[in-house]
């Protein structure tokens, strides 16, 4: 049995599913509701949803679209983008998501994830932390699918969003995501350690080996995008999952 969930993450964009590189270059994927079915048979952990624009643009999150995923999604969905209140985490909840990914509205009113927290309890609440690293090579968190967040360090970041009551960090390296060349393992190693509660490791998986190697450095859960839609060196569309026994051998 697999003690390390590994979590395809799906990037939704006015309706569709895209894949990025370093949050950029998106590429058409797919529909959505076809994606879900698909993982639907391959024994997923659970799946991860993100308007990667809402949130920029300052929609407020699909709701319709959320509604018709989860009438489909038979796994553990957690969804982010365009959410900003109480009442938005309410409503998307009640829609079937078992949890929910915050980002801008953490950055923007630190405030929402402790009461967030409070309301729905900790494990409904993921916060995203994206990082980049400066010309200087420093790494700061990033929000807004890549808008730089002035001197914000990632660790400290982490542990105030543990003290609000956070139950879980989605870590992605934007110099890494759609990369398919390795996670940035020593952000993975530098959050983990300084945190009690389970950081996902983003950006950059492109082979089960390169999840091994971010629960080496304290990941307690793996996510990935390229590697579960795109195969071979042309990048066909393909949206696939590791056989279970082939991740039961690395991950144990």
């Amino acid at each position: 049995m697999l003690t390390t969930r590994v979590i395809p993450t799906l990037l939704l964009r006015q309706g569709g599913l895209v894949k990025t590189t370093k949050f950029s270059k998106p590429v058409y994927v797919g529909d959505p509701i076809n994606a879900i079915k698909i993982f639907n048979t391959k024994e997923v952990d659970e799946l991860i949803l993100l308007d990667i624009t809402a949130s920029r643009e300052g929609r407020p999150p699909a709701f319709e679209t959320i509604g018709n995923i989860t009438a489909e999604c038979f796994m553990p969905l957690a969804y982010g983008g365009g959410i900003r209140t109480v009442e938005d985490i309410r409503s998307i909840l009640k829609a079937g998501v078992e949890k929910v990914v915050l980002n801008h509205a953490a950055l923007a009113t630190p405030d929402l994830v402790r009461r967030a927290a409070e309301e729905f309890g900790s494990q409904a609440i993921i916060v995203s932390i994206d990082v980049k690293k400066t010309l200087f090579g420093a790494p700061r968190v990033y929000s807004a699918s890549g808008a730089p967040v002035a001197e914000k360090d990632p660790v400290a970041w982490a542990r105030q969003l543990e003290a609000l009551g956070a139950g879980e960090i989605y870590l992605t390296s934007v110099d890494h995501e759609g990369t398919m060349a390795g996670y940035d393992l020593a952000l993975v190693e530098a959050v983990s350690a300084a945190v009690s509660l389970p950081v996902i490791a983003s950006g950059g998986a492109g082979r089960v080996e390169d999840f091994r190697a971010a629960k080496e450095k304290g990941a307690s859960a793996v996510a990935a995008g390229a590697m579960f839609v795109f195969q071979g060196p042309h990048k066909a569309v393909l949206i696939t999952y590791p056989p279970r026994d082939r991740l039961e051998a690395v991950l144990g």
